[in-house]
């Protein structure tokens, strides 16, 4: 098989299958009957936002760390955020006792089975579109939960539909380097560089790791991408050399099996 083989392969593998689809369907639909019961008017509106609705969201076996993010809207305002946690922590408590329930500011962490839920407290923001959610227990700060998906899905079509596979295989490598970067954040910038004159998902995926700049902050995530970039180049060299064996090899080095 040749690289851009086995990245094809890869990437096919990092979609949720359809059991995990369908199970996740069924949790959300009895979170949200459970939500309607026990908060009845007190919420607005509760719904799911970040990367299940983006369509870049790993299977657990390939991101442990692999979450539904669900947004819950209180009507009534005026309180600091660990009190709409606490009332959340209550209703996870009451429903889900047999499961893994903590708080991971600015959220309330539910782990079943299949999938880990981050619900998060909100209140309706000032203008349309926005919402007010926790910075940490005690302040709010600003937020349009799904302003991402429209420029995502805009960036995806016209790059040949490259750019949704091409971040989760740059996730699934950052879940195995030990989160170098923010999730959120790392898609944010793979959508932002360019990938004129390309046209597969081995030179996409390369273009990711040879646009990374170094991190500056600690050694250990400095030394991940420069080996990711050294693991590129080094693929790069064999395939010149008509070593294709030996290419995909060293590929599988910066997205295992």
């Amino acid at each position: 098989m040749s690289v851009l083989g086995y990245l094809q392969r890869r990437a096919s593998d990092a979609v949720l299958s359809s059991d995990e689809t369908t199970s996740i369907a069924t949790s959300i639909s009895t979170l949200q009957t459970r939500l309607n019961a026990w908060f009845g008017t007190n919420v607005t509106e509760h719904f799911k936002f970040g990367s299940q609705t983006r369509g870049t969201i790993l299977p657990r076996k390939m991101d442990e760390h692999s979450d539904i993010d669900y947004m819950i809207v209180f009507k009534e305002g005026g309180y600091k955020p660990q009190t709409y946690l606490d009332r959340l922590r209550r209703f996870v408590d009451n429903y889900y006792s047999s499961s893994t329930i903590k708080q991971s500011s600015p959220t309330i962490v539910l782990e079943l089975n299949h999938i880990k839920f981050d619900l998060v407290p909100a209140l309706k923001g000032y203008w349309t579109g926005s919402y007010q959610i926790p910075n940490g227990p005690q302040a709010w700060r600003d937020t349009n939960p799904n302003d991402f998906n429209s420029t995502l899905t805009a960036k995806n079509n016209s790059e040949l539909y490259m750019i949704k596979p091409t971040i989760r295989l740059a996730k699934f490598w950052n879940a195995k380097n030990s989160y170098v970067y923010d999730s959120y954040g790392f898609e944010k910038w793979v959508v932002e560089q360019s990938y004129y004159g390309i046209t597969n998902q081995r030179d996409y995926l390369f273009r990711v790791f040879d646009n990374l700049s170094l991190p500056t902050d600690t050694q250990w995530n400095k030394d991940r991408v420069q080996r990711a970039k050294d693991i590129v180049k080094q693929v790069r060299s064999y395939e010149s050399s008509d070593m294709p064996a030996s290419a995909e090899a060293e590929v599988k080095k910066l997205i295992p099996e």
